[in-house]
């Protein structure tokens, strides 16, 4: 049988995996747990983030990649390994594969990229820009030539980019986004109560009560964790305008670099940016009140995107379309296409 294409949203905090035919079939955790001694791979994905931070000293779990780069190399090749062959089944072909990076990638990051992909079962590995792959899940029509401005926020990154005529006229990425949320709230619940806690309970707090603008009603959340004083088990209660306080230099920084773009824009594209408004992508993205905040910070009007966590993934997956007109698995799909223009 022949392979179908893949696209990946290779995120820091979670894995996408889109089948051409199918939409998206798999979506995991970025989390690989093995055994120490014997260097065998032991659970992948939801299996394994429920081990982190619970392991004994023989079993590590790891996140492979750190604010949306490969960081432990043979492991993300492993990972990808075992996501392609959960999505693509058996099959004679091996898959071509669209990956999803940042569009700040470094040459060498990109290379590393294509080659873990290569060496996890893929036929041929093409890349296409985070912004890009979230402006086309979000069903956004990027071939015209008219402004439209996306913020995704991931895991591990914020990309901010300006896209008109199918490409990206303006952008930048930043390694402040969901993790830098999650260790905001550590160090603040460090710092204010004097207890310690874990980062999947610092995502458990953003999740159910993290804010970045003032909510209508206050909401509490009761944290168990350790007193740093006594050592012991403490529990207490935090509160929702407590997590704006704790969110407020990770929210601040991107702000600033929504401003920095929206500054080296041209004219004509920030004039088509006020009328079509400013679309949010990405898990990040869902942290309460975050359009509001730049909406009252730039005066544009701003959305969250439906299933915001998932159109990097769908962008991703629409794009396997034009991996036909491709020859360079190294080129990232945007730049082919402006080519080809």
């Amino acid at each position: 049988m022949f392979a179908k294409d893949i696209g990946i949203d290779l995120g820091t905090a979670s894995i996408l995996v889109y089948v051409k035919g199918k939409g998206v079939v798999l979506r995991e955790p970025s989390v690989v747990a093995m055994d120490k001694d014997k260097g065998t791979l032991l659970k992948v994905g939801t299996e394994a983030q429920q081990m982190l931070g619970r392991t004994p000293g023989n079993i590590v779990a790891i996140r492979p990649l750190r604010e949306g780069v490969i960081s432990d190399f043979d492991m993300t090749e492993r990972m990808l390994k075992e996501f392609i062959r959960k999505a693509a089944s058996f099959r004679l072909f091996k898959p071509r594969v669209v990956i999803c990076v940042p569009s700040g990638i470094t040459e060498v990051e990109e290379r590393a990229v294509v080659d873990a992909g290569i060496q996890a079962g893929a036929r041929r590995v093409f890349l296409i820009e985070e912004p890009l792959a979230a402006a086309i899940g979000a069903g956004i029509d990027i071939t015209k030539p008219d402004g439209h401005m996306i913020v995704d926020i991931g895991g591990g990154t914020t990309d901010i980019a300006v896209i008109s005529l199918g490409g990206i006229v303006e952008s930048t990425s930043i390694k402040i986004a969901g993790d830098q949320f999650d260790e905001a709230i550590i160090k603040y619940i460090r710092r204010k109560h004097n207890v310690l806690i874990g980062e999947r309970t610092a995502e458990e707090i953003k999740m159910q009560i993290g804010c970045v603008f003032p909510r209508p009603e206050e909401q509490t959340f009761e944290v168990k964790g350790r007193c740093l004083m006594t050592g012991l088990p403490r529990v207490f209660t935090v509160t929702s305008s407590e997590m704006i306080e704790a969110f407020e230099e990770v929210s601040t920084r991107i702000l600033e670099a929504i401003h920095g773009v929206l500054e080296r824009t041209p004219p004509e594209l920030v004039a088509d940016i006020s009328t079509n408004g400013i679309v949010m992508t990405g898990g990040g993205s869902l942290v309460w009140g975050f359009d509001k905040l730049i909406e009252s910070h730039t005066g544009i009007e701003t959305h969250v995107a439906d299933d915001a966590i998932s159109c990097v993934a769908y962008g991703t997956g629409k794009s396997l379309e034009w991996v036909g007109d491709m020859q360079d698995g190294t080129m990232n799909i945007s730049r082919r296409k402006q080519m080809n223009n």
